[in-house]
C-alpha cells in the first residue's frame, strides 16, 4: 500500500516543459533561364543563420526545373529540395503560385519560417500567402537572430529611406514567420562539397480561373553586368542633359571598368535611362565594391539605394552636393572633362 502511494505521488509531481520547435525554414528559390537568382542565394544564407533545417522550393516550367534542381541540390546549407513543375508556373504569378504554398504550409506544416529574396515576384507572393494564413510578414531584412529557447526571431530592417533601423521581433506565438531578405546584406550561398540535399517532387495545385494572365516579358538587353549584382557600378544623374549624352559619356567608362550602368531617379524621369537602371529607394538597392556617382546630387532617396557600397566616388560641380557627405572620394569638377580623361587613362 505504501509503495502504491509513493508511485502515485511521483506521477503527480512529474512536470513537463514545452520546448520551442527547432527552426525549419522554407526558402523560395527564384531562377531565370535555368540559373538561380543571386538574390535567392543570399536568402538561403539568411535562412541558414536561423540554425535549423533549410528546405528549398523550386517552381517553374517542366523545361526549366530539372536543370535548376541539379544546381540547387548542391548548395551549401540546403538539407532538402522540393520542386514542382507545371506549365502554369512558366512565369510565376502570385495567383498561381500562392495556392501551392498555402497547401504546403497549412497541413501540419513542419516549417517555422518562409524566406525569399526581396524581389518583385516574391514581394507579391509571400505577403499574399501570409495573409491567407493570417500571419504577418517582415520585409527587406538586413540581419536576423533566432532565440531557440523562446522560439522568437528578431530582425532588423531599414526604414525612412535607410536613415533609421527598425528592430522587429516575431514571437513564438506566430506559427510561421514570413520574411524577405535584402540581398546586399547577406553573402550568396555557393555550391558545397558535402552530400547533395534530398530531392522531392511536389504535385502542382492547378488554378483554372486565375484572374491574371502573363502576356509577355520585355527585358533590356545588355552585355554589361547586371546592375543588382555587379561589383562595379557607374551611375549618372540629371547633369547628363539628355539620353544621347548619358550614353556617350557613361557607357565608355562603364565598358572600360567592366561595370554596370545605373541612374538616379531624376535621370530616369527625364528619359535619359530605362527605369530598370534606377538606383535608389524606389529602384534597385546595390552595394558594389565600387560605385561612381557622376552628376548626381545625392538626394536621400538615391542614397538609400547605394550608401552601403564599399567605395563611393563622386564627381559633381557643386561642392555642397549631399553626395559628398557619403563619398569616400570626391572631386569637385566638370564631369564632361573628367570622364573622357579617365577613360583614356584606363585604356592605357
Amino acid at each position: 500500500m505504501l509503495k502504491a502511494r509513493i508511485s502515485l505521488l511521483n506521477k503527480v509531481l512529474v512536470r513537463s516543459y514545452a520546448t520551442a520547435a527547432s527552426p525549419h525554414a522554407l526558402v523560395f528559390l527564384e531562377h531565370h533561364q535555368g540559373d538561380l537568382d543571386s538574390a535567392s542565394l543570399s536568402a538561403l544564407t539568411a535562412a541558414s543563420q536561423l540554425g535549423g533545417q533549410v528546405t528549398g522550393l523550386v517552381v517553374g516550367s517542366p523545361e526549366e526545373v530539372p536543370s535548376v534542381v541539379e544546381k540547387a541540390k548542391r548548395l551549401t546549407g540546403l538539407t532538402t529540395l522540393l520542386h514542382c513543375a507545371s506549365p502554369q508556373y512558366s512565369t510565376p504569378l502570385p495567383e498561381t503560385v500562392s495556392p501551392l504554398l498555402e497547401k504546403l504550409l497549412s497541413q501540419n506544416s513542419p516549417f517555422t519560417h518562409v524566406v525569399s529574396a526581396h524581389s518583385s515576384s516574391a514581394k507579391s507572393i509571400l505577403p499574399r500567402v501570409a495573409a491567407k494564413l493570417d500571419v504577418p510578414a517582415v520585409s527587406d531584412i538586413t540581419s536576423l537572430e533566432h532565440d531557440a529557447a523562446s522560439g522568437s526571431t528578431t530582425f532588423t530592417r531599414p526604414i525612412y529611406a535607410g536613415n533609421a533601423i527598425s528592430t522587429v521581433r516575431a514571437s513564438s506565438s506566430i506559427p510561421i514567420k514570413f520574411f524577405t531578405v535584402r540581398s546586399t546584406a547577406f553573402a550568396a550561398a555557393g555550391a558545397g562539397d558535402a552530400a547533395e540535399s534530398e530531392v522531392k517532387a511536389l504535385n502542382s495545385v492547378e488554378v483554372s480561373d486565375a484572374p491574371t494572365e502573363h502576356i509577355s516579358t520585355s527585358l533590356t538587353k545588355s552585355d554589361r553586368p547586371d546592375l543588382g549584382v555587379a561589383s562595379r557600378v557607374v551611375s549618372g544623374g540629371r547633369a547628363l542633359k539628355n539620353a544621347e549624352t548619358f550614353q556617350s559619356t557613361l557607357y565608355p567608362l562603364a565598358d572600360a571598368l567592366g561595370a554596370a550602368v545605373g541612374a538616379s531617379r531624376a535621370a530616369v524621369d527625364a528619359g535619359y535611362a530605362d527605369n530598370s537602371l534606377q538606383v535608389g529607394q524606389t529602384g534597385k538597392v546595390v552595394a558594389p565594391e565600387l560605385y561612381m556617382a557622376l552628376g548626381i546630387s545625392g538626394a536621400i532617396q538615391h542614397l538609400a539605394g547605394m550608401k552601403d557600397s564599399k567605395l563611393i566616388v563622386a564627381v559633381n560641380k557643386d561642392p555642397d552636393a549631399p553626395i559628398f557627405q557619403v563619398a569616400d572620394v570626391g572631386l569637385v569638377a566638370d564631369l564632361f572633362e573628367v570622364v573622357p580623361e579617365l577613360v583614356e587613362k584606363l585604356k592605357q
